[in-house]
């Protein structure tokens, strides 16, 4: 071999059966049955069975994301706790691969891995009152103080502020540049002085959303994710992230809203008409057309980021819930207008398929708006996916400072 020769490589990637044995290892040194979930869960992050797909160190090993499904059956198979996805879903699909692409290296390691053994819950400071589907439009200021920034302005629709450690914000920074510039992206500690969280009670009774106020909240530069005024650019990569979590979640087959409506319909015969057994298959079909859809998309997610494909998943499972959700509602007659319980909470997670038909149905109403509501939505498909003209806009160029607010 000579000096300029390729040196070999002694750092191969594992392959499935090094990751069954790796996990195998991992649950003979903590057994499931004896051991803490939360000591359980720390030890898998370590083990770098988190995200097999993260950098070692950080919750993974640096192999393919494919082979995530490796470990998760070996965990299931012997019982092992998860981490309550639904719970810290936020810091999951959201946050994590937000810092991983434009954290530092100290940011990785402080926030990944109490974020996801769920030590952490986080939650999301994008949306504004004035500034909803226009979110580049927001007006959320922060002004540059020495080391720190101060933030002031309000935030609303917000999942889980009130169980929320630390929040993903996006503020204004430069006012006198065009909307899309200017904004840049920290990372806000929720415990802070001055940050107030208001429930928000949705029409299901319970205030899964919040408001939050900002009077002031002063934000290190050490929590900056990214360059100053590039935050629109890092929050595309939360964005698209969050739209594949909500549309694209791996389901099994009947599993979501059609679930609840098909048990339904084989346990009870005399619920039935040949109207709406149409309606009913006709939905079973694309219910199944973007559960497979859905597993296709996770597959190319192997190769990188998400693209706006995500945008087009995420159209369809709103559509498709709400008029699930409305069918079963048909299908009960009478007994789907009954409401269980109107009572006011502050549930700990978000269950768009959970309690009874009336509240799948109120829930499902939710799905067009959060997560980018469905008409942006068809934008960005026709804009980015297929390739349609932008539709006319005279506040591109324009300073965010001079627009009509």
């Amino acid at each position: 071999m000579t000096e300029n020769s390729p040196q070999p490589d002694n750092t191969a990637q594992p392959d499935a059966e090094a990751l069954r044995l790796r996990t195998r290892e991992l649950l003979a040194a903590h057994p499931p049955a004896s051991t803490g979930r939360t000591d359980f869960l720390r030890a898998r992050f370590d083990a770098g069975l988190a995200w097999v797909h993260y950098p070692a160190g950080l919750g993974g090993l640096g192999t393919p994301r494919s082979l995530q499904s490796v470990v998760d059956a070996e965990l299931e198979a012997a019982g092992a706790p998860d981490n309550d996805p639904r719970r810290i879903g936020i810091g999951l699909g959201m946050a994590a691969p937000t810092i991983l692409r434009y954290g530092t290296d100290e940011q990785k390691r402080r926030f990944l891995r109490p974020l996801w053994v769920g030590d952490e819950v986080w939650c999301q400071l994008f949306s504004e009152p004035g500034a909803g589907s226009d979110l580049a439009a927001l007006a959320t200021r922060a002004v540059r103080d020495g080391d720190h920034w101060t933030v002031t302005g309000q935030k609303v629709w917000t999942s889980s502020a009130h169980l929320a450690r630390w929040a993903i914000l996006i503020a204004r920074t430069d006012p006198d540049v065009p909307k899309h510039r200017g904004i840049t992206y920290f990372i806000c500690d929720m415990t802070d002085p001055g940050v107030e969280v208001r429930p928000l009670r949705q029409i299901t009774g319970e205030a899964e959303f919040n408001e939050v106020f900002l009077a002031g909240v002063r934000i290190p530069d050490t929590h900056r994710l990214g360059p100053v005024g590039d935050g629109w650019k890092v929050a595309q990569t939360t964005l698209m992230n969050e739209r594949v979590s909500i549309g694209g979640s791996r389901i099994p087959r009947e599993g979501g809203m059609i679930g609840p409506v098909v048990k339904t319909w084989r346990e009870r015969p005399e619920l039935r008409t040949h109207d709406l057994h149409q309606r009913l298959l006709a939905l079973w079909v694309e219910a199944e057309v973007a559960r497979l859809t859905g597993e296709r998309l996770r597959q190319q997610l192997v190769a990188g980021q998400p693209g706006p494909e995500g945008s087009g998943m995420k159209l369809t499972f709103a559509r498709l819930n709400q008029e699930i959700s409305g069918l079963e509602v048909e299908l009960l007659g009478e007994e789907g207008l009954l409401y269980s319980d109107w009572t006011m909470s502050r549930p700990e997670l978000v269950d768009f398929t959970g309690r009874d038909a009336g509240y799948r149905y109120l829930r499902s109403k939710g799905n067009s708006i959060e997560g980018g509501t469905s008409e942006v939505l068809l934008n960005i498909v026709a804009e980015r996916v297929l390739g349609l003209p932008s539709e006319p806009r005279n506040d591109k160029d324009a300073a965010w400072k001079d627009l009509a607010r």
